[in-house]
């Protein structure tokens, strides 16, 4: 397959080289206006009372040099983000105003990327997918209406790289700290006979991870066709992503970390008969994702056009792991009645999954002050999940025996209608109705059991239908100055491993109402803005600091009730001289939850002490300042740009506690932190850009990451008892020091970057 990808390449190539491109400026500006026609009716617009940031392909090719795509949008406001290997290869999460990755809605020219279950994006799945990105645009609330899983705290949307009028080819290279590499070749074939262009890149990337064992290789492509009519473009477009990563989501607490050293790594642990410790050698995720989009985007006339995409999704994969002292009962493994024989397992987990629909739109702009966007889509999900024993050390079993397999089916269909209209001269209204209708269904034996050591066994169905509507105003005065609010309402129904890791609790869709107040000054030199939001929220579904048995994170709405996120984020761009530029920006917010609860137990006894009202505690994982910084210099060819970024202390749990009290194996009475400290991080990146006879441009450089070498954790797991003590005031306590864990990321470390385009 690869080979027949790189033939095909450098055929196309080698046509686009051979033909001589005839279109004309304005015919590329047309172009250009029929491609964003997919994305128009999903992002928010120029007048749009919208707090969003817009990412150029000049930007993004700045920050692409091997990281995930997490990592190039870590800098605009209010973005967390986490690196599992901890140099920023492999499993990366973003996070925006402590929303977590499930309540972030992803689409790629409109179509969801979200898994349809999880409602995650695993970006591991689609590696290098940044080089195939023309701009993304990162909207924070509830955002404009979309397609595919609710946005409920931000919205990223990717529009895919335009073909282009002009042949070329050429290739990145980078290399660097911990067997890092990225190889990227890309080609265009230019316009072919004034209608038809091909465009395509494959990549390869490769780590050896921070983390003890924390290997990555990865590999991908990207390839598009299109015809290019004077009102039409229909273009197909297919990517991939084949990844293969060592186990790194345990982390671990500070306590293994000294005794094991900060790049401990306990996944595929395990012990011999003579107390010598080993690592299984495959305890690997596998999975590989292809994607397919069909797009007609078509001018009807002046005022209107209009979208159609159909798409396809094929997954399919399985991680294995060692597991140390199971019971064998949990994996079928065991005569009749016998619960209690213990042994070691090798087992699979098992996807197979595909999904589809289709996403439609007709806009229209009168060009005098009135737009609007009618559309929606339908999409259909149908997976399933089954285990097997590769081998046991104990017990009678067939290899490749199955011992879960169940199915699960979701459909997501939503309308909208959206209407901007200048009524006064400069003030414009927004109107933004959605109606979204989404239903679940599980059916067969899962991989966990009851009190009484029975299956359990999925049967069960959930539907859901929402009606999200949206409020705003935008104000420009004058050419200098913007002023916006809004008001939006968003809901979100549970996740499947909402239902998987809360079984029997009384789940609940999450409501939001989003309230945002912002104002812009624009001039050719200096640009600022605020954006005041309040993000109002019933049974938000919050992280709890617990992690499933593949390293997610658990969230739950059970006891939450009535919650909120409120803050202030201010931007800032100063550009006085050609040569320099200076972009600020900061995040300062307050992230509560009201009332929460806990069934208290007795130190070392378990003993039930009764609910506790903890009244109003930190939500987990929630920053209260985060602040970027980036200083850019300019100067003919060569580029220096200094990024620096300040992330504010984040509780692991919702309990409001920083530690947790317990007693160490070594029998003194020491407490176990349940926060991530506060960092302070620094990156330089150096290049310098020329031309040569036969190549169109050659760059080189190298970026230089976390310059004072800071031991830092962006992300970890907590788990803590409530007590009470003699006289009624709560304290966390917890029976070892392994119940928080962390997740160190690397100290100074650097890539290498050649990029050759001819």
């Amino acid at each position: 397959m690869v080979k027949l990808n790189v033939a095909a390449c450098l055929f196309f190539s080698s046509l686009g080289i051979a033909a001589q491109s005839q279109q004309g400026a304005g015919d590329y500006a047309k172009s250009v206006d029929l491609d964003e026609v997919n994305v128009i009716s999903t992002r928010a617009g120029e007048t749009a009372p919208i707090a969003h940031t817009d990412m150029s392909k000049e930007q993004i090719e700045s920050l692409n040099t091997g990281k995930d795509l997490p990592f190039i949008l870590s800098m605009t406001p209010s973005v967390t983000l986490s690196s599992d290997a901890g140099n920023g290869v492999g499993y990366t999460t973003l996070r925006v105003r402590g929303v977590d990755p499930s309540r972030v809605n992803v689409t790629v020219n409109g179509i969801p990327l979200n898994d349809a279950e999880s409602a995650q994006v695993f970006w591991v799945n689609i590696p290098d997918f940044a080089s195939s990105a023309e701009n993304i645009q990162i909207q924070r609330g509830a955002g404009t209406s979309t397609n595919g899983a609710g946005a409920f705290g931000a919205t990223v949307n990717i529009q895919t790289t335009r073909l282009g009028t002009k042949p070329s080819f050429g290739l990145d290279l980078s290399a660097g700290s911990y067997g890092t590499n990225k190889e990227t070749f890309h080609f265009a074939s230019g316009m072919l006979a004034n209608h038809w262009a091909v465009q395509g890149r494959i990549s390869h990337i490769g780590s050896d991870g921070y983390i003890d064992r924390a290997s990555t290789k990865l590999h991908s492509y990207f390839l598009q066709g299109g015809y290019y009519g004077d009102k039409t473009v229909v273009k197909f477009i297919t990517f991939n992503g084949a990844e293969r990563t060592y186990h790194a989501w345990n982390y671990t607490s500070k306590y293994e970390q000294s005794l094991y050293g900060r790049t401990y790594n306990s996944c595929g642990e395990y012990y011999t008969e003579d107390g010598v410790r080993h690592y299984y050698d495959d305890q690997t995720d596998n999975y590989h994702q292809q994607h397919y989009q069909l797009l007609w985007n078509q001018i009807i006339d002046s005022q209107w056009n209009m979208n159609v995409g159909l798409h396809y999704t094929k997954g399919k994969g399985y991680y294995e792991q060692y597991k140390a002292n199971k019971k064998l009962y949990l994996f079928g493994i065991n005569e009749e009645g016998d619960y209690s024989t213990k042994g070691d397992i090798v087992n699979q987990k098992h996807m197979d999954n595909d999904f589809y629909g289709f996403i439609a739109s007709l806009n229209y702009d009168n060009k005098e002050g009135l737009t609007a966007s009618f559309g929606g889509g339908w999409n259909e999900y149908d997976g399933d999940h089954f285990g097997n024993i590769v081998k046991a050390t104990k017990g009678v079993y067939e290899p490749g025996f199955k011992y879960y397999d169940n199915n699960a089916k979701k459909t997501d269909g939503n309308i909208y209608a959206k209407v901007n209209y200048e009524f006064l001269k400069g003030l414009s209204a927004f109107v933004d109705f959605q109606y979204r209708n989404t239903e679940l269904k599980m059916n067969g034996p899962c991989d966990e059991f009851d009190d009484d050591y029975r299956q359990i066994v999925f049967n069960q169905r959930y539907t859901y239908d929402f009606f999200n509507p949206k409020f705003g105003l935008f104000y420009r005065p004058n050419k200098h100055n913007n002023i916006y609010a809004s008001m939006s309402i968003a809901h979100k129904e549970p996740t499947r491993n909402d239902y998987e890791d809360n079984l029997g609790a009384n789940l609940k869709a999450e409501k939001l109402v989003d309230w945002e107040l912002g104002y812009k000054y624009l001039s050719s030199k200096f640009t600022a803005g605020a954006n005041l939001y309040l993000m109002n929220y019933t049974n938000q579904f919050v992280l709890t600091g617990q992690l499933n048995d593949i390293g997610e994170m658990i969230a739950s709405n059970d006891n939450s009730g009535k919650s909120y996120r409120m803050g202030i984020e201010l931007e800032a761009a100063y550009k006085p001289v050609d040569w320099f530029r200076w972009d600020v920006n900061a995040t300062f917010s307050r992230n509560r939850n009201k009332d929460w609860t806990v069934n208290a137990a007795e130190e070392g006894t378990w003993d039930d002490q009764g609910t506790l009202n903890l009244g109003e505690t930190r939500t987990a994982f929630s920053p209260e300042i985060i602040f970027n910084n980036i200083f850019t210099f300019q100067y003919k060819g060569f580029k220096a740009q200094l990024q620096s970024q300040y992330i504010g202390e984040q509780y692991m749990t919702n309990t409001g506690f920083r530690y947790a009290k317990v007693a160490f194996p070594e029998g003194d009475w020491k407490e176990i932190k349940m926060t991530l400290s506060d960092y302070f991080t620094n990156n330089l990146d150096l290049s310098y850009t020329f031309k040569l006879p036969s190549i169109k441009s050659a760059t080189v450089g190298v970026t230089l990451y976390n310059l004072t070498s800071l031991k830092y954790d962006n992300n970890g797991w907590a788990y803590c008892e409530i007590g009470k003590d003699a006289n009624g005031k709560p304290f966390a306590w917890t029976d070892t020091p392994y119940e928080s864990g962390f997740a160190p990321q690397a100290p100074f470390h650097f890539m290498a970057h050649l990029s050759l385009n001819f």
